[in-house]
């Protein structure tokens, strides 16, 4: 993985871009990456002695927890992975073994390496490729010695010897010119939309239905390559365009240049070194009272995960991970528990705690405009693609953001996610109508959001409903 270098007054810039307010969430996860990059610059002895300090974010849903930990992870390029802390029970009855989390973690790392590493070979791929396919349309043919002093330079073709018969010789155009011209055509994207019928393999997909189950997920994908390396690759004739047989081609040319040892050692380094688990939902596995009953398995999850957090080695099908410098940053609302609620050594385990705000009318003003890709951004380009022109205006937007306050208040707190809802039933009626309406220029303004809101929000038992 490419390390990248950035200050944490660098970082929290970038993740300003995408997600308002909450400076001292932004300050802590940027401090904990800046460290990454401080300890990579000292000796051994000294970089396996310094463990991350993990972070436990605390605030209600749609404050932007989990935004902050997903721009952090592909701002520097980290194998990141999201998981519910509720789909997890103990020693994986009935729910998943918390070890899957690691296996899953490095999956995704194997993904990224590749693409990284695919992004070398692309150009080679992508010859190869129109090679073949240039093949399919003139294959090669052994040339006959009496005919020709190279025999490279002789395709037959049927189609082509018929009508070259009756032409005059000297006004022949080589073979080689024509193939090497269409060659050209080829790669140059022209006869994209022409069918021809090439060999692909065919997917074993009889294999993946035989075994299910989340307690075997690892022995059924290890049972699945093996069956798959076994097995003979069966290849069957299929018509498809150009374009799509290009990608096949490419696909398969990839993976003869693909190196899946060097693969798979870049992926586990870049896994134990730079990967970010983020376990949401983390107020859910808190006992209040602790003791028998019905939740006692929440302790249980507590202490599947602790030997994680604190750093242990997990197997998996690519080999050990250990998990003593992955990054853990959980989450949760802890609005019925509070973080003393866990058990004392996962709390040590997440020494930085930092409680992420209520959204205000400003941020939510901010959220509707300021970041990039904004929700006013999205919607109105969306509904260009109908020619229909979409304006915001100051107090339309001031409405919309006033709206979402006060229905966070009065009904379920779900932070930014209530503008999603509240901007699907104030469009609703524009982006059914968008294709045929004859009005191709929509102000949204304060009457407007009023017009369409008004009376549900008035209504308090309804709004809990739509809104």
């Amino acid at each position: 993985m490419n390390e990248i270098e950035l200050t944490p007054k660098q970082i929290v810039a970038e993740l300003d871009k995408y997600i308002v307010g909450q400076k001292e969430a932004k300050k802590s996860v940027a401090i904990a990456l800046r460290n990454r990059w401080r300890r990579k610059r000292l000796n051994e002895e000294m970089q396996d002695e310094i463990i991350p300090k993990n972070i436990l974010l605390i605030g209600p849903t749609g404050v932007g927890k989990t935004e902050i930990a997903r721009r952090l992870a592909r701002l520097v390029g980290a194998p990141f992975i999201k998981v519910e802390a509720t789909k997890y029970t103990e020693v994986g009855y009935v729910g998943r073994d918390v070890e899957q989390i690691i296996r899953d973690l490095v999956a995704n790392a194997i993904r990224m390496v590749q693409e990284q590493e695919s992004l070398r070979y692309e150009a080679k791929a992508e010859e190869e490729a129109n090679k073949r396919i240039l093949q399919v349309f003139w294959p090669k043919k052994t040339a006959i010695k009496e005919k020709v002093a190279n025999p490279m330079d002789i395709f037959f073709s049927s189609e082509e010897e018929t009508e070259e018969a009756d032409q005059p010789k000297q006004l022949e155009e080589p073979k080689s010119d024509r193939r090497q011209k269409m060659y050209e055509d080829i790669c140059a994207h022209k006869m994209d939309d022409r069918e021809i019928e090439v060999e692909v393999r065919e997917q074993e997909r009889a294999i993946q239905g035989i075994l299910t189950g989340n307690s075997t997920e690892e022995l059924t994908s290890n049972f699945q390559e093996m069956l798959g390396s076994i097995m003979p690759k069966k290849k069957k004739k299929k018509k498809m365009t150009v374009a799509k047989a290009r990608e096949i081609f490419k696909d398969e040319e990839l993976e003869k240049c693909l190196d899946m040892d060097v693969i798979v050692d870049k992926a586990i380094e870049a896994t134990e070194q730079a990967g970010i688990v983020f376990i949401d939902e983390f107020d859910k596995i808190a006992e209040k009272n602790r003791g028998g009953g019905p939740d006692v398995s929440r302790e249980g999850v507590q202490r599947d995960i602790l030997p994680i957090v604190e750093g242990a080695t997990v197997n998996t099908k690519y080999g050990p991970v250990k998990t003593d410098h992955i990054l853990f940053i959980a989450a949760g609302a802890f609005h019925v528990s509070k973080p003393s609620d866990l058990i004392p050594e996962l709390q040590g385990r997440f020494p930085i705690r930092v409680e992420l705000q209520s959204l205000t009318v400003d941020d939510f003003r901010k959220i509707l405009t300021e970041p990039n890709q904004s929700l006013v951004k999205q919607y109105t380009s969306l509904l260009s693609t109908d020619g229909v022109e979409l304006e915001f205006t100051d107090d339309g937007i001031d409405a919309i953001a006033e709206y979402a306050h006060r229905v966070n208040l009065e009904t379920e707190n779900i932070g930014a996610r209530r503008l999603h809802t509240m901007l699907e039933k104030i469009l609703e009626d524009v982006a059914f109508e968008a294709p045929d309406v004859d009005e191709h220029h929509i102000v949204v303004n304060s009457d407007f959001v009023a017009g369409k809101l008004n009376d549900v929000v008035q209504n308090v038992d309804l709004s809990h409903y739509i809104l």
